[in-house]
């Protein structure tokens, strides 16, 4: 250093001495006022890493939308990791215009630092934060943030996940800037809209007919509104849907579903090509008793899927039942589907026969009416078949 950086440096060492004698807490107060100062002149300014405070844990509030999960095993771990080698991250923070900081990542970090009365000793109370950049503090940017770190270290949940992009469209973010900002791909953000049930936040999408329902909504459906109440008729109840008017129909969220659980509604199969995955799913539904097999662990293991799917007489529940087996018994997503396509028509008919057969057993065995090929097909309000 020259002459002048080391004047520099020598004028707050001696003031430095006379920090010990403070009290623990104002001790801690005028640390990190120096450490902000110093991020004021810093060419690193722009970082928060350039600037790690010590905040007393109670001013430390976790997020309501962390899509991030630990097991408790793994807890334990972090737990252990912070005790043996000590905080080596920050916990990301943003300052909600109170004395409290919201965190942005560092979920658990902030747990064990509240929980772990190890660590919390240690560390007297306090946690190690640094806070975001204070021109997004929109929830919006808040959320965006999360997910970006989390996903960044490939952790999240699907179905948290699912809330938070639900919320995002709310909020009136388009498809493209949820992809810009949480780094998706167009099918990713897709496939976590389905996932909510919510039709209207995917209804500008295509699906696949063989999941389509007749009537579906268009825009020459909503007429104009006006701003006089006079201009409305009464309200009407006779509304359509997704067949949910059906007294006769049984509703799981997806989270009881089996076959969501096994990977149902997944795009892709680590280390399988498309190609492959389509004839590994026509090899399987060619070989009629490993497809029976398959069929018979379906209808009697899945039964929160079963009574979802198999009540809804609107729905082709012969090419349901085609995929759902295909998934339990090779881990196939139903997205490979057109595997079907590739048998020639004579296995193609008997494929369908025996999904009929255990259709019709399931319902003989839930008290239910068997039916037809015609109507487990559905003709009237679907077109396709597996």
């Amino acid at each position: 250093m020259n002459k002048i950086a080391e004047m520099i440096v020598a004028k707050p060492r001696a003031a430095f001495a006379g920090i010990a004698l403070l009290d623990e807490t104002t001790r801690v107060e005028v640390i990190n006022t120096l450490r902000r100062e110093l991020h004021n002149v810093s060419p690193f300014k722009d970082e928060p890493v350039d600037c790690v405070q010590w905040i007393a844990s109670d001013l430390v509030k976790a997020n309501d939308y962390n899509p991030n999960a630990v097991a408790p095993p793994e807890m334990k771990l972090l737990e252990h990791s912070i005790i043996e080698d000590g905080y080596t991250q920050p916990i990301v923070t943003w300052q909600n215009g109170t004395p409290t900081l919201e965190v942005i990542d560092g979920f658990h970090r902030n747990r064990v630092g509240k929980e772990s009365k190890v660590v919390r000793k240690r560390v007297r109370g306090y946690l190690p934060v640094v806070i975001m950049n204070s021109t997004r503090t929109e929830r919006n940017d808040r959320i965006a943030a999360t997910i970006r770190h989390n996903r960044a270290r490939g952790k999240h949940q699907v179905d948290a996940m699912s809330d938070i992009v639900v919320e995002l469209k709310r909020r009136n973010w388009s498809d493209d800037r949820i992809c810009r900002e949480l780094g998706m791909e167009q099918d990713e953000v897709l496939r976590l809209c389905q996932i909510t049930g919510l039709a209207e936040l995917f209804s500008n999408q295509e699906f696949s007919k063989s999941w389509d329902v007749e009537g579906a909504i268009t825009e020459v459906d909503f007429a104009e509104l006006s701003d006089d109440v006079a201009t409305y008729g009464p309200e009407t109840t006779d509304f359509r849907t997704v067949n949910t008017s059906d007294a006769n129909r049984i509703f799981h969220t997806h989270d009881k579903w089996e076959c969501y659980a096994a990977g149902f509604y997944a795009n892709t199969l680590d280390g399988v090509t498309k190609q492959q995955a389509e004839e590994a799913y026509r090899d399987f539904l060619g070989d009629d008793a490993l497809f029976a097999d398959a069929l018979q662990h379906v209808i009697t293991e899945w039964t929160h899927s079963c009574e979802h799917y198999l009540t809804n007489v609107a729905m082709n529940r012969i090419a349901y039942l085609g995929q759902a087996a295909a998934c339990y018994a090779l881990g196939l997503p139903a997205v490979f589907r057109s595997g079907f396509y590739l048998l020639p028509e004579d296995k193609q008919t008997r494929a369908n026969e025996i999904a009929l057969e255990y259709l019709n057993k399931w319902l003989a065995a839930n008290g239910r009416a068997q039916v037809t090929m015609e109507e487990a097909y559905s003709y009237e309000r679907q077109s396709d078949i597996y």
